[in-house]
């Protein structure tokens, strides 16, 4: 049997495997890691003997040392040689500097020969080896009880359940993974019981945190067992930490026992003064632990400060723990609180990725005039929360809305920084009211000011619902798909145009008709290529896909938006994740032609009084009367301070979907500002009046100069 075979022992949730099949332990020298140490000779350095460590003045980890001004009540600092001497290791050592080389020979120990005593051993020490509860040398001993932990009298078991034990931790990247393989592998193999405290809440990195230390029950794992032991704790341990079996949260007072325990780093019997003090303060005055050494309290210490505590426990019944099982503890808790702080810093970045993509795309998206939108964002792992695609809707003004969608090359925080400059920027030239073609040309040369290897793709397009046409323009981005309301499923023919910060290119822009009821999908290339198929093939067949859709709500009805984009997400298959995906649908309702009035209007001082009656004679027809009196005001507000200062004509629009809406245009720049008009004042009343009477107004200025807008409702 190969020597350098490593097994991990069962726990309660697996099945032990018969005794035959374990491995026989190696002969290696080195597996005297975990052996019981010589007593130490007089004058040289050796363990402290359990029980008088927490009371030698001046021992690393001793109890009652004096902490330094501004240090973690629990979390002083440990030397290198203590922090050995806590997991029974030298410095920089582990259990998988332990295991042997791969090149050295492994030979087939003789079952009938002795096995040769361990290189620092005790002289004339024996090592008993119990296999089936005997003792191979005296063929003496009796058989545990079925579901009991092995006794691990060789130091080779040892070692071997060490290094299971810490691979099963190092397996968990969450906290909960974490604790669950503590839990797991120490249950029923090592002790019968735990219960895993952590800080609540938990310190990540080096902020230190204030306020009293807290203590919060994580989990406790054990043995089933129905039979009665005297009124321990251990048959009343469940699964979960909220039935009531132990205080949940324990506040460690400054100076008490328990911190001082705690501030020891290294693990304690239960019958050890400084634990028989800590205990109840921990788990509660009202319950008791198994007397003796059948219980081990070890503090949980990350890479600054204690993180917590973990008390293994045995049954009365059980045989007892060893003083070489204090190194046995002392080497998971090791692992676990590492482990443990490593996953909250993970999970602190996680968090950190997961806001900034959050703050970086839309929160919601708006409800613009005569169009409906849904859409979806998903990261290309879950390691890699961020990344440069984006997508945006932006009102613009007569009720048009702006569908962007990009692609920064990368998924990473820089593709993410990038892509949020170039969406800012966007947003800016959108409300310039430029025509898409020259909202690509700025984005090409703000990407080439980041840097010259700042590439990305964008698709732009704006959708006016009055004409019911949108106009695309197309930087290096797969084309967009209309859905009809037929059903009938095309790719737009756009043309493709180069990548934003290639520089010195021209865009081209196409307008198209966009009929009522139809659907726009805007998308990345996420969404279309991978590792599988190429960008042309994955296009098809999201035309595909998105025709089979539509085909199951029939010709008259198009599908809910929400409900196409999560299928048109199921067509992604195991391989196809290998880039974000951003996916923007847009469903064109449009304003029909019966709900539009434009008119234009001579800058003269009859203006305002044609704008009431030509309104008046509007609201009729839209038998919406009530609101006669407030549009009349309103209107004449407004076009009396546009006709005063345009030189041209006038526009004045009203506009009846869920709400009135009314327009007027003119040729000025300058934009209208809300200000208190003094009592002296003969004007500067208009958009205050506006302001009170109006559901929401607004002003924006155009390439031609601005529109100011004002909404009621009506019923």
């Amino acid at each position: 049997m190969d020597s350098t075979r490593v097994t991990e022992h069962p726990t309660s949730h697996e099945r032990r495997q018969p005794s035959a099949a374990r491995p026989t332990a190696p002969a290696d020298p080195r597996g005297a890691l975990l052996r019981t140490p010589e007593p130490p000779v007089q004058g040289a350095p050796g363990l402290p003997a359990q029980g008088r460590h927490a009371d030698t003045p001046g021992s690393p980890g001793a109890v009652g040392m004096p902490v330094p001004d501004g240090q973690d009540p629990i979390g002083a600092p440990v030397t290198a040689d203590a922090q050995g001497a806590a997991t029974g290791a030298p410095a920089g050592s582990g259990p998988e500097h332990s295991q042997p080389s791969a090149t050295e020979p492994a030979t087939e120990p003789d079952p009938h020969r002795p096995r040769p005593e361990a290189m620092g051993a005790a002289s004339g020490a024996e090592t008993s080896v119990h296999l089936g509860g005997k003792d191979r040398r005296t063929g003496t001993g009796q058989s545990p009880a079925p579901g009991a932990p092995m006794p691990m009298r060789r130091d080779g078991d040892r070692l071997r359940f060490v290094g299971a034990a810490t691979r099963r931790i190092a397996r968990g990247i969450d906290l909960d993974e974490i604790v669950m393989g503590l839990c797991r592998a120490t249950v029923p193999t090592f002790s019968d019981a735990i219960l895993v405290y952590l800080r609540d809440p938990l310190p990540v990195g080096d902020e230190r945190p204030t306020g009293p230390v807290v203590l919060r029950l994580r989990r406790t794992d054990r043995i089933p067992e129905d039979r009665d032991t005297e009124g321990f704790l251990l048959p009343a341990l469940q699964p979960e930490p909220d039935v009531g079996i132990t205080a949940e949260l324990c506040t460690v007072r400054p100076g008490g026992a328990l911190n001082e325990v705690l501030r020891g780093v290294r693990p304690v019997f239960a019958d050890a003064p400084a634990a028989r003090a800590a205990l109840p303060e921990l788990i509660g005055d009202d319950l008791t632990v198994p007397g003796g050494q059948r219980a081990i309290l070890a503090p949980l210490r990350g890479r600054r400060r204690v993180i917590g505590a973990a008390l293994f426990l045995r049954r009365p019944d059980r045989p007892a723990f060893e003083t070489d099982d204090l190194l046995v503890a002392a080497q998971l808790a090791t692992h676990s609180a590492l482990g443990i702080d490593k996953a909250v810093l993970y999970g602190r970045e996680a968090y950190i990725a997961d806001e900034l993509q959050r703050t970086m795309l839309p929160e919601t998206l708006p409800r613009p005039t005569g169009v409906r939108l849904a859409s979806r964002y998903l990261p290309a792992a879950e390691t890699a929360r961020v990344g440069g695609d984006w997508y945006d809707a932006i009102p613009l003004p007569g009720s048009r809305v702006a569908l962007v969608v990009g692609d920064v090359m990368g998924h990473s925080m820089t593709s993410a920084a990038i892509m949020g400059q170039l969406r800012t920027t966007a947003q800016t030239l959108a409300g310039l009211d430029l025509p898409p073609q020259e909202v690509l040309h700025h984005l090409d040369e703000q990407a080439q000011r980041l840097g010259t290897d700042r590439m990305a793709t964008c698709l732009y397009a704006v959708y006016d619902p009055v004409a019911h046409r949108i106009t695309i323009a197309n930087a290096g981005h797969p084309p967009p798909v209309l859905l009809h309301l037929g059903g009938r499923a095309e790719v737009l023919r756009v043309p493709p145009g180069a990548p934003i910060g290639v520089g010195g290119v021209d865009f081209e822009a196409v307008e198209l008709d966009a009929p009522a009821g139809a659907t726009l999908l805007l998308y990345t290339d996420g969404l279309v290529e991978s590792r599988l198929r190429d960008v042309w093939t994955g296009i098809e067949q999201l035309r595909e896909r998105i025709a089979a859709t539509a085909a199951l709500t029939g010709p008259d009805h198009p599908p809910p938006l929400e409900a196409l984009c999560d299928e048109v997400l199921d067509m992604l298959g195991p391989g196809d994740r290998d880039d974000d995906i951003a996916l923007l649908a847009a469903r064109f309702d449009g304003i029909a032609p019966s709900d539009v009035a434009l008119w234009h209007l001579d800058p003269e001082d009859a203006a305002p009084g044609r704008a009431r009656r030509l309104a008046r004679k509007a609201l009729s027809r839209w038998d919406l009367e009530e609101l006669t009196d407030s549009v009349e005001l309103l209107v004449s507000e407004v076009v009396t301070n546009a006709v005063r200062y345009a030189s041209r004509p006038v526009t004045l629009r009203l506009l009846r979907t869920d709400v009135l809406r009314c327009e007027v245009g003119d040729d000025v720049p300058q934009l209208p500002r809300l200000r208190q008009a003094r009592a002296t004042d003969e004007g500067g009343r208009g958009l205050y009046l506006v302001n009170k009477l109006a559901r929401r107004w607004g002003a924006t200025r155009l390439s031609t100069g601005k529109v100011v807008w004002f909404e009621l409702n009506h019923s």
